[in-house]
């Protein structure tokens, strides 16, 4: 009997050393994104504990679906477990699951109320559902519990600045910055609380602040550059609405607004140039849709709206050989008169014929071909 017992405790020992031994590979497979082996061997073990794990390996690598009904799993065996709930919660609502994320957040605020993260998830939630005031109220109740929780403070003030609430905004957004002061999003916000009120001024100083943080992006630029230009600072508005352009040089209201400064600076030939410039870049560019409809007509043999539509296809790009042997050839069939058509030739042949390749060679031929006939229909 005793020799049962210990060969009993042996074999349970044993086992036990193997799990844990087995555990310890499965997690550090985990660790470094290993996650299908890790996989394979948490399943060996099949504890809650290897449960939860699979679910997060799945969660990594993006098979939401699986992750879904191993976190549904673990809440099968233990429904009280907060952490798996709070995962599949994030979950549900990365999925846009909104209505299961709604009610598992709403679980965990009612079982730990004194947890800021659970009321921001919830938050997140509602804003995704468009509920509004739900959504704010449980953003605020973040706050409250953490006055430095800065997600929660950061959707409270966005929501304000968007509604052009200047001063309920700062309260939120400076709540943050003391806590955080260098935060680019809450300056940001910040910045945007100033100039949608139409104080430039203020609102410059964190434009630049923003700038002075790595943050050189065109939209802080452009607005960098009207806050100057509000505050009659000429230079300064123009070298920020230049700066917009060397990062996008199809900015249009980039150029208007630098038209706007020169003009208001009276520099009014430069402010002619930039406002052209604005509509030179807005102007659509239509080279493929007036080809197209070139070969449509030249397919129907309606040449007269073939030649058109080449010939506008050409206006959009003068440089592009082939549009304008595309224009000769309809021409060439349309026309009856040999004069005629030779001057569309030779135009190419002045325009394109120093490339000496193939459409050139054709071009030639039929220049010679058509001379040809006109020295005898002449005689």
């Amino acid at each position: 009997m005793r020799t049962l017992i210990s060969v009993f405790l042996l074999v349970s020992c044993v086992t036990a050393e193997g799990q844990i031994s087995n555990s310890k590979i499965a997690d550090s497979l985990y660790a470094t994104g290993n996650y299908i082996k890790a996989i394979n061997h948490y399943a060996e073990d099949g504890s809650i504990t290897s449960t939860l794990q699979i679910a997060r390996a799945y969660n990594a690598i993006g098979n939401y679906e699986k992750a879904i009904a191993q976190y549904q799993n673990v809440l099968s065996q233990d429904a009280t477990l907060q952490i798996a709930k709070f995962e599949l919660g994030k979950l549900y609502l990365k999925t846009k699951d909104f209505t299961n994320a709604e009610a598992l957040f709403l679980e965990l605020t009612h079982a730990a109320s004194n947890n800021p993260e659970y009321y921001f998830y919830l938050g997140e939630t509602f804003r995704e559902e468009k509920k509004t005031e739900r959504g704010l109220a449980s953003y605020k109740k973040a706050v409250v519990i953490d006055n430095t929780h800065l997600r929660s403070l950061f959707q409270l003030g966005k929501y304000y600045v968007g509604q052009r609430e200047k001063d309920s905004a700062l309260t939120f957004i400076d709540k943050g910055l003391r806590f955080y002061e260098n935060d680019v999003a809450l300056i940001n916000l910040k910045a945007l609380a100033y100039y949608n009120n139409d104080e430039y001024v203020k609102a410059s100083h964190y434009f630049e602040r923003l700038l002075e943080l790595g943050e050189h992006k065109e939209y802080i630029y452009e607005k960098l550059g009207y806050c100057y230009f509000k505050d009659w600072e000429f230079e300064k508005a123009k070298a920020n609405y230049k700066k917009v352009l060397e990062l996008n040089d199809e900015n249009a209201d980039a150029y208007f607004n630098l038209g706007q400064v020169f003009w208001k600076d009276r520099q009014i030939d430069s402010s002619q140039y930039y406002i052209k410039e604005s509509i030179a870049v807005q102007k659509p560019f239509l080279l493929r849709e007036y080809v197209a409809l070139a070969g449509i007509a030249r397919n129907k043999d309606d040449m007269r709206t073939a030649l058109k539509y080449y010939k506008l296809a050409h206006q959009e790009d003068p440089d592009e050989a082939l549009v304008y042997h595309n224009v000769c050839t309809v021409a060439d069939r349309y026309y009856k008169d040999p004069k005629i058509k030779l001057t569309y030739y030779e135009k190419f042949d002045e325009r394109f014929g120093d490339k000496n390749d193939y459409m050139s060679k054709m071009v030639n031929k039929r220049i010679s071909e058509l001379k040809e006939e006109i020295h005898y229909d002449v005689k």
